[in-house]
Parts: structure tokens; sequence; C-alpha cells
């Protein structure tokens, strides 16, 4: 089990309320190398959950229909389910116009993968769009997923067909992400030190190479309203880039080690980070400052030791769609669920080997990934945010912060719409 400060008593910490797990099929032959669960994922409209099982595998399963039974609807109250998918071609009749599930063999290991849907107004940056092989509508949704041959491959979900085959890096694919804004821009992270920006309307066009990374690039977010990405890499890296010029903004100092993950908050006002320094590092990523520190290890390492303590590097981070909470899975087996007002956890619950993890879209399930290719599930902590959080998010939208540090209100009023008394 986990240290906490000595401020904070272990058996008041709350437990995560666990809910269910998807198992998968293992047979003799199967190695501990290659079964790893590296990503999971929500689709933006909450039809669909993915993980990437291991062995080359991406399982696509109807999420309402999975979250009915680990509920233990239907099955008489009976508590957390563990289920154990296999391909479903050959089962169960699924009435037409029901969401399939979809076992899809990507052929190679899958390291990344991200739900992409369309909005038909948002026009492809390319001018000839006569020509191009697909017509994306809105009720058009996409599983793009990166591999270990450098390739990125896109799905259609309903159907499990593969659309098209990207096949610019030239080392793993290690994280994919697809702008907010429903216009299809996709980027990818590499080990080979670059980011890759695709226009999915215009048959999967590389529009711009971001470079500056001088190691692996781990993981990269949009900022809600996809004008901004932070990507994320070995050597301490946090930069963030301009997505309308392709240009870096800034880098941000701070971790003492590799950064793994990050994640904006949902008014994109707040970033956050997770590195092998056992720390996840809350950013304004306006102007570039800390906000807050969440420590895995008390007392944290010291710089020139960060990278001792591997025992508590955090693996992944993730904000729920309240705004308020954020989860953290470690090395030392625990989940952890934080409130941004708090530097101790609100929650936690044990997993082991965790390597990844992603909130529902409507925020009330964590879905953690392991190193085994199963996938856990907790309730978030539920709480009811205040009407002036409610404010402070509608606000921050919409406005920079260097936008609020020019409004005529209060200083106690700016310093809380600017996220300072964190």
């Amino acid at each position: 089990m986990a240290s906490f400060p000595n401020s904070v008593n272990e058996n008041e910490i709350g437990k995560a309320k666990f809910i269910g797990e998807l198992l998968v099929p293992v047979a003799p032959f199967d190695q501990k190398s290659g079964r790893e669960t590296w990503t999971v994922a929500f689709a933006p409209d909450g039809s669909y959950f993915a993980w990437s099982q291991g062995h080359r595998i991406v399982t696509l399963v109807p999420w309402s229909k999975c979250l009915k039974n680990f509920v233990g609807e239907g099955s008489n109250g009976a508590g957390p389910q563990r289920l154990s998918r296999q391909n479903s071609e050959g089962g169960t009749v699924v009435p037409v116009g029901e969401p399939r599930e979809h076992t899809i063999d990507c052929g190679d290991i899958v390291w990344g993968l991200a739900f992409g849907s369309s909005v038909p107004e948002k026009q492809s940056r390319c001018i000839n769009i006569e020509w191009h092989r697909f017509k994306f509508g809105q009720d058009q949704l996409l599983l793009a997923t990166g591999l270990n041959n450098g390739r990125v491959k896109v799905w259609d979900v309903y159907t499990g067909k593969l659309l098209l085959n990207l096949m610019d890096h030239t080392d793993i694919v290690r994280d994919l992400t697809f702008a907010p804004d429903g216009s299809l821009m996709l980027v990818s992270a590499s080990r080979d030190k670059t980011l890759r920006v695709w226009d999915l309307k215009d048959d999967g066009n590389m529009v711009k190479v971001l470079r500056g990374h001088q190691n692996w690039v781990y993981c990269s977010a949009f900022s809600p309203d996809s004008s901004v990405l932070c990507s994320v890499g070995a050597s301490k890296s946090v930069f963030l880039w301009d997505m309308d010029k392709y240009s870096l903004i800034r880098k941000l100092e701070g971790h003492h080690n590799d950064v793994v993950s990050c994640e904006f908050s949902p008014d994109g006002a707040l970033l956050a980070t997770a590195s092998y320094d056992t720390r996840v590092i809350i950013w304004d990523p306006h102007v570039g400052t800390v906000l807050l520190e969440l420590a895995h290890l008390f007392p944290p390492p010291s710089p020139i030791f960060a990278g001792g303590a591997n025992d508590r590097w955090v693996r992944s981070v993730a904000f729920c769609h309240d705004g308020r909470h954020i989860a953290s899975i470690t090395d030392d087996r625990v989940v952890r669920f934080w409130t941004i007002d708090e530097k101790s956890p609100k929650a936690i619950a044990p997993l082991i080997n965790g390597l990844c993890c992603a909130f529902s879209t409507d925020g009330s399930v964590l879905a953690a990934g392991s190193r085994d290719g199963s996938v856990h599930f907790w309730a978030c902590p539920k709480s009811i945010a205040s009407l002036q959080h409610l404010c402070r998010m509608a606000l921050r939208r919409v406005m920079s912060t260097q936008q609020v540090q020019t409004l005529p209100i209060p200083p106690s009023i700016r310093s809380y719409l600017s996220y300072q008394d964190l």
C-alpha cells in the first residue's frame, strides 16, 4: 500500500468503488510480453469503449451494454462482473441499428488508439476535395491505432473495415489524439522523436511534422478548443504547440524525469502531466506556471535522485469531465482519485501493473488497463460541484488567463478564476 503524508490517515481515505473488469482469453502459449493493454479509450459520444488487449488485438465494446452488465442490471444485482471478451462475430445476433462488438487484428502490437468523429461543416484544409475517396458524415465514427512498426491504421468503428494505412513514422507510434473540434485532424506521437499531423478528411494527408523533442515522445493531447497541443516525452520534456501555425509556444520546466502522460481540463485552463519523477503537475498552460503538485512519494525525491524510486513512477493521468477530479496510475499498485483543491487523494483502489487510464465520456467511470491485457473499472467519487466552480469552468472555456487578469474584479475573485487558489 502506498504511503501518504503524516497529516493524512490512510483509513480516512475513501476506497474507490470497483464495478467490473474485462478479461482476455489466456492460451497456454501466451507469453507475458506482448499482452499489455497500453491504451484505453471511450468514444466521444459514449457509444463505444476500446482497449488494446495485446497480441495485435483491439476490441470495441458497446459501452452501454458493458456498463449495464457491470452494475448488475439483469444479473440479480450480483455486483461487479468479470466478463471474458472473445470475438463476437459468430456469437449473439445483434439487432439492426444497435452498436456491435468488434475485434480487430491490427497486424502488429498496438500502442496507441483514439476515437474520432466528424463534423461535416468543418472543412478539410485541402482545397481540391472532389477526388477524395472518403466522405465522412456526422454519424461517422473512426478508430485510429498506432502500431509497433510505425504505422497508423484508421478503422470504421461500425464495420471494423480498414480505411487508411499511414506509414511515415520510422519507429513505434506511442500515442494518438484527435482534435476535438470534429475536423478529423489526427496527431501521432512516436519514438522517432516527432509528432505528425494528419488530415483524415484529405484521405490521411500528412500536414506537418512537429520537431523539437530530443528523445521519445510518449503522449500528446489537444486543448478543448483544438488550438493548442501538449506533447510530453523523455528527458523531462513538456512542449506546447500552436496548432494554427504549427509552431512551438513554450517548454514547461518542472519535471525531473521522463514525462509519459498529459491531459487538459475540460475548460482548457489546466494541464495535467505525469512523470516517472513520482509526481503529477497541474500547470496553467496559458502562462506556463505550476499551480499544484500531486506527490506519490513522501518526501518527494530530490531532482538528482528523481529516477530512483521506480516503484512510484506515475504511468498515466486523466482529467474527469467534471473538471474537479483527476486519476493517476502508479507502479506502487494503487489507483488514486484526486480533487483539484486537495493535495491528498480523495479515494484509492488496488491495481497491479497498471499502465493507462481514461474517464468515460460522462465522467462517471474510470477505466484502467494493465500488463496482463485486462481492463478494470471504478466509479468516480461522487460530489456536487459548487456553483462557483461551474461558473469558473464556463468562463475559462472562452477566456485565457491573461484575459482574466485584466478583468475589473476583486483580486480574490480574479485569483479563483485563474485557479491560483489550488
